[in-house]
C-alpha cells in the first residue's frame, strides 16, 4: 500500500526530488568510483596504463549496452504493468528478465575471452599498452554477470521505492572499490589487473544485495516462478534499444576518438581523452541519475493515463535540468586545471592537452542533460522507436559527422569541438520529437 501511495502523491518539486535525489547521488557516486580506477592507475602505474583503460572501453561498453537495454526497457514494461494493476504478471516477467541477464552475461564473458587478444593486436599499439589492455580486460570480464545484475537491480530497486537502498549499495560498492584499489595496486602491487578486480567486486555489491532483496515476498517487486513470454523480452529489448544504442555507440565513438587522437597526437592524446571523458561522465551522471529517478513515475502515470501528473512532471524536470546544465558547465570550466591535475601532473604533456580539451568540451554540458532526459522520457513512455532515434542520432550519427569533419578543419581543437557540436545538433532533434509527440502523450 505504501508503494501505491508514493505514486499517488501530488507532483511537486519536493516529491519529485525525493524520488530523484537518491538516484542522482547514486549515479554521481557510481561515476566517482569509475574514476577511481583512473586516479589510482594514472598516479601509481602511469599514463600508458590510463590509456589502456580507455582502449578497453569499447568492449566494456558492449557489456554495459546489453545490460542497459534489458534494465531500462524491462523496467518500463514492468512498471507500466504495475500501473495497469497486473502485479502478478509483472513479477513473473521481472524474474524471467533477470534470468535472461544471467544467460546473456555468461555468453558475453565467453565471447570476450575468444576475441580479446585479436582486438588489441590490430590496433597498432605499443607492446606495453597492448599488454595493459589484455591484462585489464581479462580480469574485468570475470564479473560480467554481476555487472549485468547490478545495472538491472539498480533500476528495479528505484522502481520498488528502494532508491535509498540502491544508493547505499552504490556507496558501499564505491568504498569497497577504493579500498581494494589501494590494497591491490598500492600494497600488493597487482598493477592494472588489481584495478579491474577492484572495480568488479565493487559492482558486485548491488548484485548480491539485490538477490536477497528481491527474494523477499514483502518487496514491491519480488522473484516469482517465471513465465517464458518471448513478447515481453522482445518488448523490453525494443523499448530499451535506445539506451543500448547510446552505450554501444559510445564505445564505437570512443574507439574513433582513440584512433583520431593516435593519428594526431599519439598515446598521450588517448590519455587526455580519458581524463576529459571522466570529467564529462561525472557531470553527466547528474542528468542520468535524475532521469532514472523519475522514469518509474513517468511509466506509472502513463500506464494509468494520468495526463495531468505527467504534464507537471515533465515541466518540472525540464526546469531542473536547465539549472543543472548551467551549474555543471560553470563548474567544469572554472575548475578545469584542478580537475585535470588529479590525473596528470602539470609537467606531463598529457596535462596541457587535457586542460585545453576540457575547456572546449565543457560547452557540451549545456545540452547533454536535455538529450539524456528526452531519450529516457520516451523509453519510460514505452516509445522505444523515438528514444532509439534520439539516442542513435546523438551518440553516433552526429558524433560521427563532427569527428570526421571538424578535426580535418581545425586539427586537435576540432576533436574537442566534436562533442559540443554533436550535442547541440541532438538538442534540436530532441526538441522536435518532444513537440511532435506532445499531444499523443498529454505532457
Amino acid at each position: 500500500m505504501g508503494s501505491k501511495n508514493a505514486y499517488e502523491k501530488p507532483v511537486t518539486l519536493q516529491n519529485i526530488l525525493k524520488f530523484a535525489i537518491p538516484t542522482i547521488a547514486m549515479s554521481l557516486f557510481m561515476s566517482f568510483y569509475t574514476m577511481v580506477d583512473g586516479l589510482f592507475v594514472s598516479n601509481m602505474i602511469g599514463t600508458n596504463a590510463l590509456s589502456a583503460i580507455n582502449l578497453t572501453a569499447p568492449v566494456i561498453q558492449l557489456v554495459t549496452a546489453i545490460s542497459t537495454m534489458l534494465a531500462t526497457g524491462g523496467s518500463a514494461v514492468i512498471m507500466k504493468k504495475m500501473g495497469e494493476q497486473k502485479q502478478e504478471e509483472a513479477k513473473e516477467d521481472f524474474t524471467f528478465l533477470i534470468l535472461v541477464n544471467v544467460f546473456v552475461g555468461a555468453v558475453m564473458c565467453a565471447l570476450g575471452y575468444l576475441v580479446m587478444e585479436r582486438i588489441f593486436a590490430g590496433m597498432d599499439l605499443s607492446a606495453a599498452v597492448a599488454g595493459y589492455c589484455v591484462e585489464y580486460l581479462s580480469r574485468y570480464l570475470l564479473f560480467t554477470i554481476p555487472i549485468l545484475l547490478m545495472n538491472n537491480f539498480t533500476l528495479y530497486m528505484i522502481a520498488s521505492e528502494k532508491a535509498t537502498l540502491s544508493l547505499i549499495c552504490s556507496v558501499a560498492g564505491g568504498v569497497l572499490n577504493i579500498v581494494l584499489d589501494y590494497l591491490f595496486i598500492g600494497v600488493s602491487h597487482m598493477g592494472i589487473s588489481g584495478a579491474a578486480i577492484a572495480t568488479g567486486m565493487g559492482y558486485s555489491v548491488t548484485a548480491v544485495v539485490g538477490l536477497f532483496v528481491f527474494s523477499r515476498k514483502s518487496s514491491f517487486l519480488h522473484f516469482k516462478k517465471p513465465s517464458f513470454r518471448l513478447r515481453v523480452l522482445i518488448h523490453a529489448a525494443a523499448n530499451g534499444c535506445s539506451e543500448m544504442a547510446t552505450a554501444l555507440v559510445t564505445g564505437i565513438i570512443t574507439l574513433m576518438f582513440n584512433w583520431t587522437m593516435l593519428r594526431y597526437v599519439g598515446e598521450n592524446g588517448v590519455a587526455a581523452v580519458t581524463i576529459i571523458m571522466y570529467v564529462l561522465m561525472f557531470a553527466s551522471s547528474l542528468y542520468t541519475g535524475y532521469s532514472y529517478g523519475v522514469a518509474p513515475m513517468l511509466s506509472y502515470y502513463h500506464g494509468e493515463q494520468n495526463h495531468g501528473k505527467l504534464k507537471k512532471l515533465v515541466a518540472a524536470s525540464l526546469n531542473v535540468i536547465a539549472v543543472l546544465s548551467i551549474l555543471t558547465a560553470l563548474f567544469s570550466f572554472c575548475f578545469t586545471k584542478p580537475l585535470v591535475s588529479i590525473f596528470a601532473r602539470p609537467d606531463n604533456p598529457v596535462y596541457g592537452l587535457a586542460v585545453a580539451g576540457n575547456r572546449i568540451c565543457t560547452l557540451a554540458l549545456l545540452f547533454i542533460g536535455f538529450n539524456i532526459f528526452a531519450s529516457g522520457m520516451f523509453t519510460a513512455l514505452s516509445n522505444g522507436v523515438v528514444s532509439a532515434l534520439l539516442a542513435f542520432s546523438r551518440s553516433f550519427v552526429f558524433m560521427l559527422v563532427t569527428l570526421l569533419v571538424l578535426p580535418a578543419v581545425f586539427g586537435v581543437s576540432g576533436i574537442w569541438l566534436a562533442t559540443p557540436v554533436a550535442e547541440l545538433l541532438a538538442v534540436a532533434l530532441s526538441a522536435g520529437m518532444f513537440f511532435r509527440h506532445r499531444k499523443r502523450y498529454g505532457y
